[in-house]
Order: structure tokens, then sequence, then C-alpha cells
């Protein structure tokens, strides 16, 4: 059962992607990709619809398949946030309507448009869901053919935004090529940042002291080894654990203070898998 905390991500990464395509993407015609950006250029070569009822048309369509061709594996997750992403657009087109970008500034709106979109797509990844669209052409793909399906969805993508050329013209052409690297960077990038853990390696000669403190203050495990020094030949104990960025300066200074001759090696980890922290 997830509690409120995640349901409370899960839509501000609805809402900061909705605001992302509607606000800055839809006005300046950013097609970098995906059901959005398809969606932007129907509604420019075939204006009979919105961006915003294209959008959620294709996002229909694309389910229906979906759950005939995957059964179970087009997720109810899946479902939720591609229906709920398509009705914000469509709720924001109604009560919110562009006729031209804000500013006279595409650069900066391409920027803003990119920042949200990665940022909500990774609190999505984070919450192991999908804002739908191309993902589902992806599972797809991937139940049925032996392609790479990063490479085949990046074509498709590519594709896409490569078509602004012709349709939005060389401007239009050109930012989407570039909001489309941009994505990609962030995407990985913030994902890393929202997994940031601190790995700690401690040399001491209180492990007593600093493991309970990790245990029992900030609640993580914690490995011991024996060790011994090459240079002085003494005997110490190596404690390993991982933590919280908040957790990491109070068990760096809670250390010196009990051993001020521990030494101590902090890296980043992104990626930690175990109870505690992520499952597999």
């Amino acid at each position: 059962m997830k509690d409120w905390k995640y349901w409370v991500r899960l839509e501000i990464g609805i809402i900061l992607m909705a605001v992302g395509i509607y606000f800055f993407k839809t006005p300046n015609s950013f097609a970098t990709g995906g059901v959005s950006g398809l969606s932007i250029l129907l509604a420019k070569t075939a204006p009979v619809m919105t961006q915003a009822e294209y959008m959620g048309m294709i996002n229909v369509l694309l389910l229906v398949v979906g759950v005939i061709t995957l059964g179970k594996g087009c997720s109810a997750m899946t479902i939720l946030c591609t229906l709920q992403l398509s009705a914000i657009n469509f709720a924001l087109e109604r009560l919110f309507p562009l006729e031209h970008p804000f500013t006279n500034e595409p650069l900066m709106e391409l920027l803003y448009a990119m920042f949200l979109s990665g940022f909500a797509s990774a609190i999505l990844f984070e919450c192991n869901a999908s804002s739908g669209g191309t993902d589902i052409i992806a599972l797809i793909l991937q139940k049925y053919t032996t392609l790479d399906i990063g490479k085949a969805l990046l074509l498709t993508d590519f594709a896409i935004a490569a078509s602004n050329f012709v349709i939005n013209g060389i401007g239009a052409g050109l930012y989407s090529i570039l909001g489309l690297f941009l994505k990609t960077f962030l995407i990985d990038n913030v994902i890393e940042s929202l997994n940031l853990c601190k790995a700690f390696t401690i040399v001491t000669t209180s492990p007593d002291e600093i493991s309970t403190f990790i245990m029992n203050t900030l609640h993580h495990g914690v490995t011991m080894y024996e060790a011994k020094g090459a240079y002085t030949g003494g005997k110490k104990t190596m404690l390993v654990t991982v933590c919280r960025r908040a957790d990491a300066v109070r068990l760096r200074r809670y250390a010196k203070s009990v051993d001020p001759d521990a030494f101590i090696i902090i890296t980043n980890s992104s990626e930690i898998i175990g109870r505690g922290f992520r499952e597999v």
C-alpha cells in the first residue's frame, strides 16, 4: 500500500509535465518528441483539433492498443498517469487560453520547458510510473521484436523533432532538436540527484559508539570489518554504511567528535538497492 507522500510526488510530477507542455512547448512549437511533440505537429498541419485534443486522442488510442496487446504489462499506474496528464492539459487549454508565447525569448522558454518536463519525468520514474505515450510503444516493441528499445525511441523522437523543420520552420526545428538532447541529459541528471546518497567508509578505534549512533539515531544498518594499519600495525575497525544527504553531515560530525583520528571516506552514490533504500 503506497503512502500519501508517494501520491503527492506522483501528482506533482504529472502537473509539472502538463505545465511544461502547455505553457512552454505548445506556444513555441517545441516538438521535442513523444506524444506531446506529435500532437503539436498535428495541431499545426491539421488544425481541426487543438494540441490538447490531439494529445488526449493519441494517448487514449495508445492505451487501448497497450491494454489489448500487453494485458497486465500495461499497468494501472500508466493508465492513471496518461489519462491525468491528458485531462490536465485539456483543462489548462480551457482555463488559460494562449495565443502566443509568454516572452520573446524562445531559448529561455525552451530551458523552462525542458527543465519542467525533465524534472517531472524523473519524479515519475522515481515513483515507478510513466506518462504513457511512447513508453507504451516501447513495451510493445520489447514484447514482439528484438530491437534496441532505447535507440528505437530516440530515433522516433528525433524524427518528430526533425519534422518541425518542415512544419514550423528552421528556428522551431533547431530548438526542438536542442530540446530533445537537453531532455535526455536533464532526466538522467535529475534522477541521479533525487537518488543521491552518501556512502561512508570509516576506519576507527571507536566502532561501538559510531555504529550505535548509525543504528539507533540515523536508523541505518552498518557493516563492520576488522582492519590493520599497514604503517602502524595497529588494529582498527572499518565501518561501512550508506545514508541520505541530510544524515551525512550528522554522521561525519559525530564520528569526528568520538574519534578525532578516524579516517573517513565519503563518496556519492545514486543507486542504492536494499532495505531502507530502493528495491529492484
